[in-house]
């Protein structure tokens, strides 16, 4: 029997093995430990679901390489607190134990007025999964203090169960010894402690991790070494039983089919993909593919033109900043974008997708789309949004209240057409709504507002329906 042979018997979603990984605060080692402790465990053979707290898109892409499906969020800001067990629920369906990893400090949560404290932070979405929680430590610059710290977040909320520690950044085997027996009278058990390994560390730039698309084999690699790293570190046995433990969970799985209506025809939507738009949600896709659309990726650093057919494009979150020059030189399928768009053809633009429809980046051109154009900035400009729709568009009426997030360090000049997408408080006018086109910085999950992929698949099949009636004139 394999080491995981217990687990081999499928279980029901709703009773999957489940650890959350925390820390006390961001740059613990938290995306290091989780991926590879999804790495180790799916090199034992089992299923890992791997999931991500919060509305980033770069650690699920580590956690997903590792366990070879996709890393999938948990946010309670962006699709309601009512659906993160039955998203969890989808995402682990044929899994043998599931690991979410945190975000920001156990406690941390999200700061927008109207929201309680702590809400969307890790302790949140583990009482929502009633989930053990393994907490990961930077032991680098302590030793007997570890003692206490692990103490006050043992302590500090009853309602969040402590199952573990993993010492990380150890220095030496007498500092590991030093934090194993402060941590002795604890009673939370030692799980693993991983030494100080910089040559582990993942790249970062100007919004964080690499993504690990853009990385292909040296990301394989990496993602292989860090599950070696954590098999021999951590009791592997130990983080199992523990996952063990976690109760079954009283909901149905999520299912894309029941949130949408589903068109009769099948309008072929690109999505964009590849290097320079690795950022999108798994259930945006899916709520596609139920509202009756066939989705196709399009490389826009690789194809030439839009797959054949194509009805609609879906161009999401990425670098595009990074690849400019390639994505400028790639002239033929800018101009069949441009071309899609000037027929009416539906187009959703996140971020990303608003920099490449735009008339230059950098002073580079683009696919001159929208009459903007938009350079990288030193401001960060980051948080969620509660979004109101200013424009009817293919994505929704005018009056849509969505929540989303912004995460980019750019500025695009004007940020506003004539029909602005969004506007939220402490915010002016937001993005562009322009015959089928709908493009702006804000990111959206759309498990959150389903409605908004059966609105663009319905866009995209009356586009297919019209140009049928032209060409039988």
């Amino acid at each position: 029997m394999s080491p995981g042979g217990a687990f081999r018997a499928r279980k029901a979603p709703s009773e999957v093995p489940r650890v959350v990984v925390a820390a006390p605060s961001s740059n613990a080692g938290k995306t290091s430990v989780a991926t590879g402790l999804v790495a180790a465990l799916t090199a034992r053979g089992l299923a890992v679901s791997p999931h991500k707290v919060g509305p980033d898109y770069i650690d699920p892409g580590y956690t997903g390489l590792a366990a070879g499906r996709p890393g999938r969020n948990l946010d309670p800001v962006l699709v309601g607190e009512e659906r993160v067990v039955p998203l969890f629920l989808h995402g682990a369906r044929d899994a043998d134990v599931a690991v979410v990893e945190g975000v920001m400090g156990l406690f941390d949560g999200a700061t927008r007025p109207g929201l309680e404290p702590g809400f969307a932070s890790t302790a949140h979405v583990a009482r929502l999964l009633r989930a053990p929680v393994v907490l990961v430590v930077d032991a680098s610059a302590q030793a007997q203090s570890v003692a206490a710290l692990v103490h006050g977040f043992a302590t500090f909320d009853p309602t969040v169960r402590l199952g573990g520690v993993v010492l990380n950044r150890v220095g030496s085997d007498r500092h590991e010894e030093i934090l194993r027996d402060a941590l002795g009278g604890s009673g939370v058990p030692v799980l693993g402690a991983v030494r100080r390994l910089t040559e582990l560390g993942t790249p970062s730039r100007h919004l964080g991790l690499v993504p690990a698309a853009e990385r292909s084999a040296e990301a394989l690699a990496t993602v292989g070494r860090l599950g070696e790293v954590v098999a021999g570190a951590v009791d592997l046995d130990a983080v199992l039983r523990l996952a063990r433990t976690a109760p079954v969970l009283d909901a149905v799985p999520w299912d894309p089919a029941a949130e949408v209506s589903r068109v009769e025809s099948r309008p072929r939507i690109a999505v964009a993909g590849g290097a320079a738009f690795t950022f999108g949600y798994a259930e945006n896709t899916e709520l596609l593919e139920a509202a009756g659309a066939e989705v196709v990726t399009v490389d826009p650093l690789r194809d030439e033109a839009l797959p054949e057919g194509t009805a609609g494009l879906v161009v999401g979150g990425g670098f595009p900043e990074v690849h400019a020059a390639d994505l400028s030189a790639n002239g033929t399928l800018r101009a069949d974008i441009a071309a899609l768009a000037a027929h009416g053809g539906p187009v959703a633009a996140e971020c990303a997708g608003l920099l490449y429809l735009a008339r230059s980046l950098d002073g580079v051109p683009m696919c001159g789309v929208l009459d903007t154009d938009a350079v990288m900035s030193d401001r960060l400009t980051l948080g969620y949004r509660e979004a109101v729709a200013l424009s009817d568009s293919v994505l929704a009426p005018a009056g849509t209240r969505v929540r989303g997030h912004e995460f980019h360090r750019t500025v695009a000049t004007p940020a506003a057409g004539p029909a602005p997408a969004w506007r939220w408080p402490g915010g002016g006018p937001e993005g562009f709504v322009s015959g089928g086109v709908h493009a702006s910085y804000l990111h959206l999950n759309w498990a959150g507002s389903p409605a908004i992929a059966e609105r663009f698949v319905a866009a995209c099949a009356a586009t297919v329906r019209e140009g049928a009636r032209h060409a039988h004139r």
